[in-house]
């Protein structure tokens, strides 16, 4: 299988990675994975090393996706290496928090393009590809993108639009053999967020309001991902897939006094 990863040095990206690698070791298949990151790292030297090691031909390429012009490029190295792609995922994101009555301008346009032109661009770039391989794209998305999350700045609204653009592209891409779906993650562990949970009071307080009893790590989205790209999934397109434990739909649950109000 021929993937494109953005994001792919940590996080839910390397998580990704290295579960793709595992799928085309079960499967008797030359993986190949084009590993996609801003810029040279130790992090994705170590990631190439590692899939290499499971037989996988890595490709480390570096690219900016909040430029106009990377996005297209990654996938013409990606499909020049490889003699075409059967998968991209765009999982590359930023976040800047804030109040949006201080937020900027520049914080704002950067967010969207990171976060959803680049789902984008790669789509358009990737089509011919992926339409001669009748393969699929992932994107990741948030739990924010369907639910309002004060104080995040455009974190929330950009994943609402890379959740709509999805929706948009399967209907368009669908008759050409391609399907489009993001994942949703809730609360995970990774370089993001790890600041959050060397507080273990705060650690503890997140795990207990997700009803599974955990905050997610990146291999728990890696594996939804896997599946969407795979061919179990053959028939599911234009889908956002929440993984987040049932923590998003546990507001209920929460509300103070529950347990006393009258049986009637």
């Amino acid at each position: 299988m021929r993937v494109l990863v953005t994001g792919a040095a940590s996080g839910i990206g390397r998580a990704t990675c290295r579960r793709l690698a595992r799928d085309a070791e079960m499967r008797g298949e030359q993986g190949m994975l084009a590993t996609v990151d801003l810029g040279p790292s130790a992090a994705l030297d170590e990631l190439a090393a590692e899939l290499q090691k499971l037989g996988v031909d890595a490709l480390p390429i570096y690219g900016d996706m909040g430029s106009a012009d990377d996005p297209a490029r990654v996938v013409e190295e990606a499909v020049q290496r490889f003699g075409g792609l059967d998968g991209v995922v765009s999982n590359a994101g930023i976040n800047r928090p804030g109040p949006l009555l201080t937020y900027s301008v520049e914080d704002w346009d950067r967010l969207f393009a990171v976060n959803t032109r680049a789902t984008w661009l790669l789509a358009k770039a990737a089509h011919p590809a992926l339409k001669a391989s009748q393969g699929a794209i992932v994107a990741t998305a948030s739990m924010s993108g369907s639910n309002a999350h004060a104080g995040l700045g455009a974190y929330a609204p950009s994943k609402a639009a890379v959740i709509m653009t999805m929706r948009v592209l399967a209907q368009e891409f669908g008759p050409d053999g391609i399907r489009v779906n993001t994942v949703s993650p809730g609360m995970v562990r990774t370089g993001m967020t790890e600041r959050v949970y060397q507080d273990q009071a705060i650690a503890e307080a997140r795990d207990a309001l997700v009803p599974l009893g955990r905050v997610a790590t990146p291999e728990d989205i890696a594996d939804v991902i896997s599946f969407l790209l795979g061919p179990d999934s053959h028939y599911i397109t234009g889908h956002d897939l929440t993984v987040d434990g049932g923590v998003s739909g546990n507001f209920l649950g929460r509300l103070p006094g529950t347990t006393e109000v009258n049986r009637a």
